[in-house]
């Protein structure tokens, strides 16, 4: 890699120079097409939907802002999380596991027209699901449920295509073992699948405690066995390949995953403690939310001994940083979540902001860094353009910044909202207490969106090159 260059001066530069990487530029047009295409998606979702994030922050602090019914706080809070979940998280995470599968397998991927279309069918079910959520159509109030069964469908079958699709690529790899990534991509991609379907049959579905245990289930699987596996997968590549050394133990990397698919399919339970739910169902799942510790120590200890003495080179990144602060998110609020789940606990934190803020711990501060950590890395390297070094260090700063004021707040005002309750004050007074931590994480969730903006400029910068301008072949061994 070339040299750094340091900002305003060589003995006091303003930030640390980051190393560049080596502009090879991607042989198969099509394929970085394909990836860009996706990333641009997504990333379109995420200034939708994390904009409409920051507008309801502000509906905390200023509740009369507006009086139009589809822009009510009861429709826009949904249209905000299915729009991260399914437009921005969802499309950025098979933007880089259409990459890293078929470079793991060393097979081209099996179908790009399959990937065309698992693409547009995604995108339909976030704009008509959207849509039907600002006009009162829901399925509920079931958090990551609200899309109906026709637009989840919908959504359902891109998913099903593109895991048919890295099916493919994956059985006709040109290496006898599958890698560890692919455990853990193909893991999320069967088991949501198996989630979707139970959730969503709609002869299947319930009312009363039985739709809670489902919904319990559903919602807690959303995130740990769609996201959770899939971003982990995805660092077992990245990570590495950043770095220039192999992971630091692949037994580990097997202990985590067999651990994660056995421990957090059990542990939707612990949303409901003190529920009229089965109290047996409870303590099943906060059992398995301590076993998930296990799952935790070894793949956190993997990641961390696998960067053991790459200080320098983290430093020198403009990625690296992104998946290290992953890394740790990981640990502490999946941690975190294992503590919310003991009763004691619960007691305090349930019901209040505190759960807020946890929610938004685990997807952004553990999910979305490590995604963005992956883009940087990856994008690069296959177009042959760089992001700006200073702006994204902006874009770390801010994000990881916004994040800590928005969730710092909510968690200290959750627990005096929980102890407010717990002393039998006034509803009111609870209300009362939390107006100064809202104008904080309305505060925290402009800077994250700022940063937002900044990442989409980024990813302008790092698109395709255009075909005439595209490096010779014969560089393509630094992608490797």
């Amino acid at each position: 890699m070339a040299e750094p260059s340091p900002i305003l001066s060589a003995d006091r530069p303003l930030v640390v120079g980051k190393a560049r990487v080596e502009s090879v530029g991607e042989r198969d047009t099509a394929w970085t097409r394909l990836i860009f295409v996706y990333l641009a998606c997504a990333t379109s979702w995420l200034i939708v939907g994390t904009l409409i994030g920051v507008y309801l922050s502000i509906k905390f602090t200023a509740p009369d802002v507006d009086h139009v019914p589809w822009l009510s706080f009861g429709r826009l809070r949904p249209v905000h999380t299915n729009t991260v979940f399914w437009g921005w998280t969802s499309l950025a995470m098979i933007a880089l596991v259409l990459y890293v599968v078929p470079k793991t397998s060393q097979r081209r991927l099996y179908s790009f027209p399959l990937a065309w279309i698992s693409l547009a069918l995604i995108n339909l079910a976030v704009v008509i699901g959207g849509l039907c959520l600002m006009g009162g159509i829901n399925n509920g109030g079931q958090e990551y449920r609200e899309y109906i069964w026709p637009v989840m469908a919908i959504f359902a079958s891109g998913v099903v295509l593109t895991a048919y699709n890295l099916i493919r690529t994956i059985a006709d790899r040109g290496v006898e073992e599958i890698y560890i990534s692919n455990w853990y991509i193909m893991g999320g991609f069967l088991w949501t699948s198996v989630l979707v379907t139970i959730a969503y049959l709609p002869f299947y579905q319930q009312n009363g405690i039985s739709e809670t245990v489902i919904q319990g289930y559903y919602m807690h699987n959303a995130v740990g066995m769609w996201f959770t596996p899939i971003v982990l997968g995805l660092t077992y590549y990245f990570l590495p390949k950043l770095l220039n050394k192999p992971i630091y133990s692949y037994s580990l990397g097997v202990l985590a995953f067999w651990t994660q698919m056995v421990f957090y399919t059990m542990i939707g339970g612990h949303h409901f403690v003190f529920a009229p739910t089965p109290w047996w169902l409870q303590t099943v799942a906060i059992i398995f939310s301590v076993g998930m510790i296990v799952t935790l120590a070894a793949g956190t200890g993997n990641f961390l001994l696998t960067m053991k003495g790459s200080g320098r080179t983290i430093a020198r990144s403009y990625s690296l940083p992104f998946i290290l602060a992953g890394v740790i998110g990981y640990f502490l609020w999946s941690a975190q979540g294992t503590l919310e789940a003991l009763r004691s606990l619960n007691l305090v934190w349930h019901f209040t902001n505190y759960t807020v803020a946890h929610s938004h711990l685990t997807m952004y501060g553990f999910v979305v860094f490590l995604i963005w950590g992956g883009i940087y890395g990856l994008l690069p390297r296959m177009t042959g353009r760089e992001p700006s070094h200073l702006l994204a260090g902006v874009h770390f700063w801010f994000a990881l910044l916004g994040y800590f004021i928005y969730t710092f707040a909510l968690m200290v005002g959750g627990t005096l909202q929980g102890v407010s309750w717990i002393l039998n004050a006034p509803f009111i007074e609870s209300v009362r207490l939390m107006a100064p931590f809202w104008l904080w994480r309305a505060v925290g969730g402009a800077m994250m969106f700022l940063s937002h903006l900044i990442f989409a400029y980024n990813l302008w910068r790092m698109r395709p090159l255009r075909l005439e301008r595209a490096m010779p072949m014969a560089q393509m061994g630094a992608l490797a």
